[in-house]
């Protein structure tokens, strides 16, 4: 037997009503995830036009009570895998497992405009959500440990809801966010001691991070 979700069908003015109020207060935080992967403001408009395009046509599929945040992120990160697969030319690069979900990403059509409004706004708050230092060595990392630097650090998911984002075990995802965590802290020692920060002060910080997810 399938676990995917049984699709439910909706009446069109029910669906509006609740892709309305469950997803679209999810926006900024989703155009910042893909700020952060694309590091381009018009590749993120694009992507999070395109996970919201998918999100309306597979809303049926979604478990209403169930993270909505998650399940938005989920097919956001599938579509920016098979974007950068397209252009890559060494697409094995992107430490993802293959992409699973409820939609064919390929079947997709466009069904109408969904605008990315406020786009100056969401654009600023994604510049402002990190200082320049910070930014600049996060967007250095090779992309997979960006996104679970992203997930876990500044969007707050915990280790469960990052499996299921990503695909992948949750010991993967342990394993992913402690190397990337030292790799941004070698990359930012200078900058910290800079600021009046020790060595001791930043590994503290990662030990309290990861206390509070487990």
């Amino acid at each position: 037997m399938s676990d995917s979700p049984e699709r439910v069908k909706l009446s069109k003015e029910e669906k509006d009503r609740r892709f309305q109020a469950e997803l679209m207060p999810v926006l900024d935080p989703l155009y910042n995830f893909a700020y952060r992967l694309t590091l381009d403001e018009d590749d993120a408009n694009d992507l999070v036009q395109e996970t919201y395009l998918k999100a309306y046509r597979f809303f049926e599929y979604f478990e209403p009570g169930t993270n909505a945040k998650a399940w938005l992120f989920r097919i956001l990160k599938n579509s920016f895998i098979n974007d950068f697969r397209k252009k890559s030319k060494q697409p094995a690069k992107v430490d993802y497992s293959e992409i699973e979900g409820y939609y064919n990403p390929d079947d997709v059509e466009a069904e109408g405009e969904i605008g990315a409004s406020s786009s100056d706004m969401r654009q600023q708050s994604a510049r402002d959500l990190i200082g320049d230092e910070v930014a600049s060595a996060l967007n250095s990392l090779p992309v997979d440990f960006r996104t679970v630097i992203i997930l876990c650090d500044l969007e707050g998911f915990t280790y469960e809801e990052m499996a299921k984002v990503l695909d992948i075990p949750i010991g993967t995802v342990r394993s992913r966010l402690h190397r990337a965590r030292n790799f941004l802290k070698d990359k930012l020692e200078k900058y910290a001691q800079s600021m009046g920060y020790g060595n001791d002060a930043i590994d503290d910080d990662t030990e309290l991070t990861e206390a509070e997810n487990n």
